[in-house]
């Protein structure tokens, strides 16, 4: 009988250990923004108004090793400007036509030890039908909230850069004054809220 109960409890510790919390994004509540430098002179920002995503965590406040997934609409790229838009959805840039989404799939999250809730996150991303590994910061909420309609909710600050050359988005124009109109370098600033799957 201590022998059956031994291995009862051995089976539950593993099932405890393996269970997951299951998140999905609040597209109202969550912002995918980027910025760049115009004519190396201001930062000009943009959204992506179409997306989706999920991940799953080792509990309510420990994302350790979260497993992300994250798809945007390329299309729905929006910079305040029709004509840039326009511009940036055409071949020169994203080329919607033919590569619709950009894609981001989670490889490791670390807490990197600049705070209780701050991660070390990598993962492939995929834009322009090029994939490439990359860095961010995540840095998570202290703790989960409940709203008004029973969701629980936690969410999270991610930054970051990236080379939109590594991708094959290497459309640019020199000024007269020098430089160009457009810096390589693209600043990702997330605002990622989650609801929990109940």
């Amino acid at each position: 009988m201590k022998k059956i109960l031994t291995t009862v409890a051995a089976g539950l510790v593993m099932v405890s250990a393996s269970a997951q919390v299951n998140w999905k994004l609040d597209n109202s509540h969550s912002k995918l923004g980027f910025s760049v430098v115009h004519a190396m002179v201001s930062e000009t920002e943009g959204k992506f108004k179409i997306f989706e995503g999920s991940c799953s965590s080792v509990s309510d406040m420990d994302f350790t090793n979260a497993n992300i997934n994250f798809t945007a609409d390329a299309a729905s790229i929006n910079t305040d400007d029709e004509k840039r838009d326009g511009h940036l959805k055409s071949p020169d840039f994203f080329d919607v036509a033919k590569h619709p989404t950009i894609n981001f799939k989670s490889t490791s999250m670390k807490k990197n030890g600049k705070g209780a809730n701050s991660y070390d996150l990598e993962g492939d991303l995929t834009m322009h039908g090029v994939t490439k590994h990359v860095k961010l910061l995540a840095i998570g909420a202290n703790k989960t909230a409940k709203d008004p309609y029973g969701n629980v909710k936690n969410g999270f600050r991610v930054t970051g850069t990236i080379n939109r050359k590594d991708f094959g988005l290497a459309w640019n124009a020199a000024l007269e004054t020098g430089g160009v109109i457009v810096s390589e370098e693209v600043s990702i600033a997330c605002n990622i809220e989650l609801n929990k799957v109940q």
